[in-house]
């Protein structure tokens, strides 16, 4: 049943409103964000531009496709060009000529994913030999906090420490009681004007540690929160089961961001678990490898049955790759390693992704969502995740 919702918005510490929730459909969302570079309607996904750039894509043509936020990350933009350069040259916006919300992540994952690169982790922060050229190098919240900064996203993620999910139980608490250490410090750091601060709550599918977690970290006043700690290789089942009972837990009035989803299922069932952004570098990266997001499920390319193949891509999308070209085109240009072929199916990937988002964000404001949710997962068919292939961070 929708729900419609005219009051209930959340505030920065600035006192100005930042989230606005606008209806529900069970514990569906839509809403509203609202940051300095402009609003995004929510549920929303963001295409990662790690490095400044998404793979392939122009941010003009990521405009026309319906992208409404972009996400970079601190820890490659910190080691390449660094954030001093980005800052002097007018902040992460005017560099990649991109002028709508960006999303900052911490640099966290990063450096905690890439377990054989860490030296030390203290309750000051984690040092780790860069994956660029291996010199050591730290972390600290202060730090994670300056570097967005200058950058000067529009949102900025706490430092958080993403324990593998297979870390024994004293490990996670660990993990989690420095992550709220952490975000408290980062939280009390210097921010960009208009900057929006969110925190990250971990404790893997532990439901103790979770909820703790959670706890600890919204009642720190944060702008938004996330759920970190999960599609990291987890059972999806048990992971989908811990969002369903945790994203209630976190402040209403603030906007949910679940941390690495972008398969077309995955994305349907964690908005209809509360979940209001998410992001994944999935699509430009199945386009790199060939493969199209469409309605039959997921297509590799390079298979010769689309040899001779002169239907278009996906039947309806509007996109380039969809109107103007058959599959036949598409794989011989993939099968001959063609730009074009990568750009396309990239540009094609992020559409299906992004209107697939938008609408389920109408079903939610019909109050349709569960009967759009079912007829979708109908049509996707064989398009389910290969496993690991979720996380993006």
């Amino acid at each position: 049943m929708r729900t419609l919702h005219a009051t209930c918005a959340g505030t920065a510490p600035t006192g100005e409103m930042t989230f606005e929730l606008t209806a529900t459909d069970g514990a569906a969302r839509a809403g509203i964000l609202r940051t300095a570079h402009g609003d995004v309607p929510t549920p929303a996904f963001m295409p990662v531009g790690t490095k400044g750039s998404v793979k392939a894509l122009d941010p003009a043509r990521l405009r026309e496709l319906g992208t409404t936020i972009l996400l970079g990350n601190t820890y490659h933009l910190h080691f390449r060009p660094g954030e001093e350069l980005i800052d002097e040259l007018g902040g992460l916006h005017s560099f990649m000529a991109w002028e709508g919300p960006i999303l900052t992540d911490s640099g966290g994952f990063q450096v905690f994913s890439l377990r054989d690169t860490i030296s030390a982790v203290d309750p000051e922060g984690v040092t780790f030999r860069s994956v660029y050229d291996g010199r050591a190098a730290r972390f600290t919240p202060e730090l994670a906090a300056e570097i967005q900064r200058l950058l000067g996203s529009d949102i900025a993620m706490c430092l958080d420490v993403c324990p593998s999910p297979d870390v024994s139980r004293a490990e996670l608490e660990a993990a989690t009681v420095l992550t709220t250490a952490w975000a408290a410090r980062q939280l009390a750091a210097p921010r960009a004007e208009g900057q929006l601060v969110f925190g990250i709550s971990q404790g893997g599918t532990d439901p103790d540690l979770r909820r703790r977690s959670t706890e600890e970290i919204s009642g720190l006043g944060f702008d938004g929160h996330a759920l970190g700690g999960l599609s990291v290789g987890e059972d999806r089942d048990v992971m989908l089961e811990t969002v369903a009972w945790s994203a209630p837990l976190l402040p209403a009035e603030r906007p949910r961001y679940f941390m690495g989803i972008g398969d077309p299922i995955g994305i349907l069932e964690v908005v209809e678990r509360g979940i209001d952004m998410f992001d994944c570098v999935l699509p430009t990266r199945l386009g790199r490898t060939g493969s199209a997001l469409t309605w039959e499920g997921r297509l590799n390319l390079k298979n010769a049955r689309f040899a001779r193949d002169r239907r278009p891509l996906d039947e309806g999308c509007p996109c380039s790759a969809c109107t103007r070209f058959t599959r036949a085109y598409l794989r011989h240009l993939v099968n001959q390693q063609e730009l074009l072929g990568l750009i396309l199916l990239s540009e094609h990937n992020v559409r299906f992704l992004l209107d697939l988002t938008a609408d389920a964000r109408g079903a939610i404001e019909r109050g349709e969502f569960g009967s759009f949710k079912t007829a979708a997962l109908d049509r996707l068919g064989s398009a389910a995740p290969v496993a690991g292939e979720e996380v993006s961070r």
